[in-house]
C-alpha cells in the first residue's frame, strides 16, 4: 500500500504562482511514476503532467499549460512538486496526484486550487 498527500492548494489571483507538493508514504519502492491530475466543476478529470520516478522523464498536457506548469520530484523524501505559474481563472480546480506503482494504482484525496480574476 501507497498512502499519498496532496498540499499547497489555495487562493491566488490570475498571474500569480502556486507550488502544490505529493507527499508517498508506505511501500514506495514499488513506484515507478507519479503524475497530476486535475477535476473542474461538472468536468472530467484531466491529465496535468507525470514523471518517471528513475529516469526522470516528464509529461505533459500540451495546450494552455504548456510553459507554465513545471512538474518534479524529490526522491529521498518521495516527494512531488508541481511549480504553477501565470496561473488563469480556468486553472481552478481539485488537483489529484496519481501514483503508479507496480502492483496498484494510488490517489491522494485532492487539493483546490482557486484562481481569481
Amino acid at each position: 500500500q501507497v498512502q499519498v498527500v496532496e498540499s499547497g492548494g489555495g487562493l491566488v489571483q490570475a498571474g500569480g504562482s502556486l507550488r502544490l507538493s505529493c507527499a508517498a508514504s508506505g511501500r514506495t519502492v514499488s513506484i515507478y511514476r507519479m503524475g497530476w491530475f486535475r477535476q473542474a466543476p461538472e468536468k472530467e478529470r484531466e491529465f496535468v503532467a507525470s514523471i518517471d520516478w528513475n529516469s526522470r522523464k516528464t509529461s505533459y498536457y500540451t495546450g494552455s499549460l504548456k510553459g507554465r506548469f513545471t512538474i518534479s520530484r524529490d526522491n529521498a523524501n518521495n516527494t512531488m512538486y508541481l511549480q504553477m505559474n501565470s496561473l488563469k481563472p480556468e486553472d481552478t480546480a481539485v488537483y489529484y496526484c496519481k501514483v503508479d506503482g507496480r502492483d496498484s494504482n494510488y490517489w491522494g484525496q485532492g487539493t483546490q486550487v482557486t484562481v481569481s480574476s
